[in-house]
């Protein structure tokens, strides 16, 4: 099979695709050809060596795949040669086949092509437990999604509209949100080039109920204060690359709350859980409620430079391998 392998920490231009041994599939297991390979920011963390856990080098990146069967081990019941299925796998992504317990695969809705399935478990699974488990969004209220053009961004704008609120997407180019703006973005601004707070009170008349902040970096304040009355400012993660610093008054102000959001390190340890979350995701999905964005697309051997752009933010939208 052929695999991205990182051999060293560094960046991600190191990494170089080699050809391994075929591994053997068990009675108990079933061998996927990998057709998508989800692309994550945590994917560039493990290769840098910035993520909290360190795989044991050489390692496969990858965490997110869907392609279809071609061998099932005899013990194994329910699936069948030539089912497009989905999973996530921790490691081992960035390749061309994998070979699976059957507990992890999920079959893929008629509604997704490959890369679309294999670009939503961790933006979509992300954005369903931010708005219905770390927080109770309501129908109306206002949602500010920073980094609103990236994946995590652009699966909060589907499900806050599939659940009935009003988004407000900040982005840095017009490309970004006029993307925004076709998924459904209620308002918009350029983070660029308008004062974050100001725009967010005259869009809502006031100020918004919640903030999704996956970025950090500077515009974290801004967006702290633009909340209004008993508003949430849910922290996902640090794109920007930049821890930011919360002013404990202005959390006290207005009885705002500060709520972190770890997704990954919930659902490994609640998996009956996730496995619920997941599939009200897929029953959304089936419903039409909300749909993955179509992903653009590397080569598995540019699995460097793809993650390269992802890291510079130079993607508009989610990324994929295809092999």
């Amino acid at each position: 099979m052929r695999a991205v392998m990182c051999r060293e920490l560094g960046e991600p231009e190191s990494l170089v695709v080699e050809q391994l041994p075929t591994a053997p599939c068990s009675a108990h297991q079933v061998r996927v050809h990998i057709w998508a390979s989800g692309l994550n920011y945590v994917d560039a963390l493990f290769v840098q060596g910035k993520y909290q856990i360190r795989p044991q080098l050489p390692f496969i990146p990858g965490s997110e795949i869907a392609g279809e069967i071609t061998e099932i081990g005899e013990q194994v019941q329910g699936f069948n040669v030539g089912d497009r299925v989905f999973a996530s796998i921790g490691l081992g992504g960035f390749a061309d086949e994998a070979v699976l317990s059957p507990s992890q695969i999920v079959p893929i809705p008629d509604r997704l092509s490959y890369a679309q399935a294999a670009t939503m478990t961790q933006s979509y699974a992300t954005a369903w437990y931010s708005l219905t488990q770390r927080t109770q969004l309501a129908p109306e209220e206002w949602v500010v999604v920073l980094g609103a053009a990236g994946g995590v961004g652009l699966a909060m704008i589907d499900v806050a509209r599939a659940h009935g609120a009003k988004v407000i997407a900040v982005a840095s180019t017009s490309e970004k949100l006029r993307l925004c703006i076709e998924r459904g973005a209620h308002g918009v601004i350029d983070s660029s080039t308008e004062d974050l707070k100001t725009r967010v009170r005259e869009l809502t008349g006031g100020g918004a109920d919640i903030v999704v902040d996956p970025v950090g970096g500077p515009l974290a304040e801004s967006a702290l204060r633009s909340l209004g009355n008993n508003g949430r400012y849910l922290v996902i993660g640090f794109a920007s690359g930049v821890i930011p610093s919360l002013p404990a008054n202005q959390i006290l102000l207005r009885n705002r709350q500060v709520i972190g959001v770890d997704w990954g390190a919930w659902a490994m340890g609640n998996p009956a859980d996730n496995a619920t979350l997941l599939g009200e995701v897929i029953a959304a999905i089936e419903e039409g409620a909300i749909t993955p964005v179509e992903p653009q697309s590397y080569a598995l051997a540019e699995a460097g430079t793809a993650l390269r752009d992802l890291l510079d933010r130079r993607l508009v939208g989610k990324a994929c391998l295809s092999s």
